[in-house]
C-alpha cells in the first residue's frame, strides 16, 4: 500500500502530528511529508505513504508554492512570526494601498533572502532554531529565491493580507519582516495558509479534522483518497 495524500492541515497541530495520524490510520510506518507547515499555519500538506512514495519527497518539494499571509504591522518579533518575543514596536501613520503596492513590486522577481535564525535549516547537523534558543546567532548566506506574484488582498490600520506565489525555499515570515522594514513600520507574520504546492491544491485535499475518528472510517477515507505514485510523478 503506497501513494500520496493531500491533507488540508488545520491551525494547531504540527505537520508531524498529521503524519502520525495518517500512520496510525493507514497502518504503515513509512510516512513522511513534503514541506513543513508551522502549527499556526494551515493549508496543503503533501503526505507520502510507503517507501515508493517517500522516495519522491524531494521532487515534490521542488514545486512552486502559493500562500495567503497575514502581516501584523508596527510590531517586530525575534522569530518573525506570532510565536516570538516582541523586539520592536513602532507608531506609524495609516498606509495607503498605492504605497503598499509599490513596496510589494520591489519584492517581485528574483531575490536574495537570508534564512531566519529560527528555522529548521541545518548548521553542523543541528537546526538553526537549536542555536537561536541558546542565544547563539548563526548567520547563513543569503539564498536565491523567486517570487513570481505578490498581491495585496486587504489592508487596514493594523494589518495586511497578501497572496504570494514563490519558489521552494522561500520563507514567508522573512518576507513579512522585510516588507515591514521596507514600509518603515516593521511587521511580523500572524497567519499563513498554503493554497498550492506544485500542481496540487487545497481544493483537492482531505480536511485534517477528518483524520480523527473511528479507525475503520479513517482508513476507508485515506484509501479512497490515496493517489498512485505513478499518477503523482506525472504531475511533478
Amino acid at each position: 500500500m503506497t501513494g500520496v495524500l493531500l491533507i488540508d492541515k488545520p491551525v494547531g497541530p504540527t505537520s508531524f502530528r498529521i503524519v502520525q495520524q495518517v500512520r496510525r490510520g493507514i497502518g504503515i510506518r513509512k510516512v513522511g511529508h513534503a514541506g513543513t507547515l508551522d502549527p499556526f499555519a494551515s493549508g496543503l500538506l503533501v503526505v507520502c505513504v510507503g517507501r515508493p512514495a517517500t522516495r519522491i519527497i524531494s521532487s515534490l518539494m521542488e514545486g512552486e508554492k502559493e500562500y495567503e499571509a497575514i502581516l501584523q504591522l508596527g510590531i517586530e518579533t525575534d522569530t518573525q512570526d506570532l510565536t516570538g518575543k516582541v523586539i520592536a514596536e513602532k507608531q506609524f501613520e495609516a498606509l495607503e494601498p498605492d504605497s503598499v503596492n509599490a513596496c510589494l513590486e520591489q519584492f517581485t522577481g528574483e531575490l536574495m533572502q537570508t534564512p531566519p535564525q529560527y528555522s529548521a535549516l541545518k548548521h553542523k547537523g543541528k537546526p538553526l532554531y537549536y542555536y537561536a534558543r541558546k542565544g547563539i546567532k548563526v548567520e547563513k548566506e543569503p539564498r536565491k529565491i523567486q517570487i513570481r506574484e505578490i498581491e495585496l488582498l486587504s489592508l487596514d490600520n493594523e494589518s495586511m493580507q497578501i497572496r504570494v506565489v514563490c519558489s521552494k525555499g522561500t520563507y514567508i515570515r522573512t518576507l513579512a519582516a522585510d516588507i515591514g522594514r521596507f514600509l518603515g513600520c516593521g511587521a511580523h507574520l500572524t497567519g499563513l495558509r498554503r493554497l498550492r504546492s506544485g500542481r496540487f491544491t487545497t481544493e483537492e485535499a482531505l480536511k485534517g479534522s477528518d483524520l480523527v475518528g473511528e479507525r475503520q472510517q479513517v482508513l476507508k477515507l485515506l484509501l479512497n483518497n490515496l493517489l498512485p505514485v505513478d499518477t503523482v510523478k506525472n504531475h511533478i
